[in-house]
């Protein structure tokens, strides 16, 4: 077994792991009638909360589909409460996507599981040893996923 391939799926176990933990929780939204995100819908919401309050248009060219796909799909989170559109103060023409409460509560699920396990780890993991995490971690985020740059708008 190879270095490569032993890296390899350790980092898809800990991935997976973290996207299992979501999805139970938002299964378990299921049993009580809150959850009411499609799958595409959950992503477009993701997507919104990555671009940090783009336009429809910033959002329809990052995910590539139509203006008019965009428009479809924004409208339906807006009327499930999770979006809302708020006028640009630069260019007064264009509204802003901006996440709702809603959304909060729904993001919680997720990042709340990731800072029980940053807890976990500083118990189990010297400052030295995090501190070369995060490092590496920071050099994955800046130099090693070029598809994806830390500020997306400005690569669409």
């Amino acid at each position: 077994m190879t270095a490569e391939y032993t890296l390899k799926n350790s980092f898809l176990n800990v991935y997976t792991k973290f996207k299992l933990q979501f999805y139970r929780k938002i299964f378990g939204r299921f049993e009580t009638r809150e959850a009411s995100l499609s799958a595409v819908e959950t992503f477009s919401v993701e997507v919104i909360n990555a671009l940090n309050n783009p336009t429809i248009s910033d959002f329809a060219r990052f995910v590539n589909i139509s203006q008019a796909n965009a428009a479809y799909k924004v409208q339906s989170l807006i009327k499930k409460g999770y979006v809302r559109k708020v006028r640009d103060e630069k260019d007064r023409r264009e509204y802003r996507l901006l996440l709702t409460e809603r959304f909060d509560e729904y993001n919680r699920l997720n990042t709340d599981y990731v800072g029980e396990v940053v807890s976990r780890m500083e118990k189990r993991f010297s400052c030295e040893e995090l501190r070369i995490l995060q490092h590496i971690l920071d050099v994955i985020n800046a130099e090693l996923m070029p598809e994806i740059p830390n500020d997306p708008l400005r690569s669409t």
